[in-house]
């Protein structure tokens, strides 16, 4: 297990479109899953424990970035022939028992993992209005554990500015945890 962090944010870059599988039996686009004021991109899985340790967090965040009018995606894109807990139909499981608020989608070719330029679970993008990338950081202060409660919330108040300014924090804190689980081609 390779823990990655992720790069600075590239603001103004575009979200790239999507069409993929959700577990909801629907195929989803980028703009099926915006909102008014913004789209909340993330990359999990299941069987890391970086996004283990955060899940309810990301669902309660993204239930109150939804009152924000900013709408939230989770994509899948490992390789589930080394890690069958990140099957399709384990995804499934997850996003019933955790109860997610929101699309999530299986990257079966990787190829939307690569367009977006994503290294790690969790990985999380946030974009304006537009679609324009404004944040490209960490959730929180957790790791493999959860940090404690009371923690700034790095990604709710990022997003929240988005939301309000169109615009994301100059400085923001990088995204750590496993390495995106990539096809041997």
């Amino acid at each position: 297990m390779v823990s990655t962090e992720t790069p600075v944010c590239d603001f103004g870059l575009p979200a790239p479109d999507f069409s993929l599988p959700g577990v909801d039996g629907k195929v989803w686009t980028r703009n099926d899953c915006k909102g008014e004021r913004g789209l909340l991109v993330m990359f999990i899985c299941n069987h890391c424990p970086y996004v283990k340790a955060v899940r309810d967090r990301i669902v309660r965040d993204a239930r109150e970035l939804a009152k924000l009018g900013v709408g939230t995606v989770a994509i899948m894109s490992n390789d589930p022939a080394d890690y069958p807990e990140d099957a399709f139909e384990n995804m499934k499981q997850v996003a019933e028992e955790y109860d997610f608020p929101f699309p999530y989608l299986l990257d079966e070719s990787q190829e939307i993992a690569r367009a977006y330029g994503a290294v790690c679970t969790p990985d999380f993008f946030g974009y304006d209005a537009g679609l324009g990338l404004q944040y490209r950081g960490r959730l929180d202060a957790s790791r493999k554990e959860a940090a404690p409660a009371d923690v700034r919330r790095d990604l709710f108040e990022a997003m929240k500015q988005v939301a309000e300014t169109g615009s994301g924090p100059a400085d923001q804190i990088p995204s750590i945890g496993c390495s995106i689980k990539w096809r041997e081609t």
